[in-house]
């Protein structure tokens, strides 16, 4: 009996250990894909890596039909709908029926099911494969991904995510990942932004950073986003964990997606309005938490404080 091309080639190591050996493609070098590119490298598999702007990378590939050929499972990580419907449009005439394609851009469930029927025309496999966790979470092999499909893909798709993940958990059928995922940055975005302005308010007053986040710590509004923010605001450090562009598209598919379930997210709607201002602003590159800038130009920065603070008492 011929083996399905698809499955991967085993070595036995001198431990006794069995390691699975795959062929992946990496579509997509940003902070997340380049993270998972290099540890996938590190555990030996054989990794071909394509991005839409050319860059130094190991096992870079300028064509991405090239990079794509004779891998056993593709990765898809790129910015929004518009560019995984443009890398499909390049790969759709080179894939095979044991091919598995792996979707983890964010994008929405509308997007997802369009994506999924142009694979099945192929005789592909399509995942969808959205994740949450930072570039620290994808550095330490700690993303969580969210999975939406049928259970006998996902169990093919294990080998190539469990090296990378700290969780992997089935949401549901096709699209149900997708929503999850935008529904959990909503969280995410409106979280940073209360972070924001509460802690402009206590620099407006005089209050120091330390205290301000030694009060945090010890207060059930501590968060994951307060613990990992935190450094960033106190050194107004606004490099990308999560860019404020990719953050701004997640807000405006959410509220899409809230569109098509006849709902109204009003807060939502407010935030996008804000995301807008710091992307015309020029902050499109760096962080989220960066939104901050925006109530400090709008009166509240920590030097107007403190030149109040400073300011004679007038008295009756």
């Amino acid at each position: 009996m011929t083996k399905p091309t698809w499955l991967c080639s085993i070595f036995t190591l001198t431990n006794h250990q069995i390691k699975i050996i795959m062929k992946i493609a990496i579509l997509g070098l940003g902070i997340i894909g380049s993270a998972w590119a290099r540890n996938l490298i590190a555990d030996g598999h054989e990794v071909r890596c394509w991005n839409r702007t050319p860059k130094e990378f190991p096992n870079f590939t300028p064509s991405i039909q090239e990079a794509v050929t004779g891998t056993e499972a593709v990765f898809i990580l790129v910015s929004d709908p518009p560019a995984v419907q443009a890398v499909l449009g390049q790969i759709l005439p080179t894939l095979r029926p044991d091919q598995l394609i792996i979707q983890s851009s964010t994008i929405s469930a509308e997007w997802t099911i369009k994506f999924a029927e142009m694979v099945k025309t192929t005789g592909a496999t399509f995942l969808e494969a959205p994740f949450t966790g930072s570039k620290l979470a994808a550095e330490k092999r700690q993303t969580v991904y969210y999975l939406g499909g049928d259970s006998n893909t996902i169990d093919r798709a294990r080998p190539m995510l469990q090296p990378i993940a700290g969780v992997i958990q089935h949401i549901g059928p096709l699209g149900t990942a997708s929503t999850l995922k935008l529904a959990m940055n909503l969280n995410i975005a409106g979280i940073g932004q209360t972070l924001c302005e509460s802690l402009t308010l206590s620099r407006a007053a005089g209050i120091s950073d330390e205290t301000y986040f030694d009060a945090l710590s010890h207060n059930v509004a501590r968060s994951g986003v307060s613990d990992l923010k935190a450094t960033k605001l106190r050194q107004q450090d606004y490099s990308a964990q999560f860019s404020l562009k990719h953050m701004g598209k997640d807000l405006r598919l959410a509220l899409e997606t809230a569109d098509s379930l006849w709902l109204t997210l009003e807060q939502t709607e407010h935030l996008k309005q804000t995301y807008d201002s710091g992307i015309k602003a020029g902050w499109q590159d760096e962080d989220f938490i960066g939104l901050i800038r925006d109530l400090e130009k709008n009166g509240g920065s920590r030097t107007q404080a403190e030149d109040r603070s400073s300011a004679p008492v007038k008295k009756n």
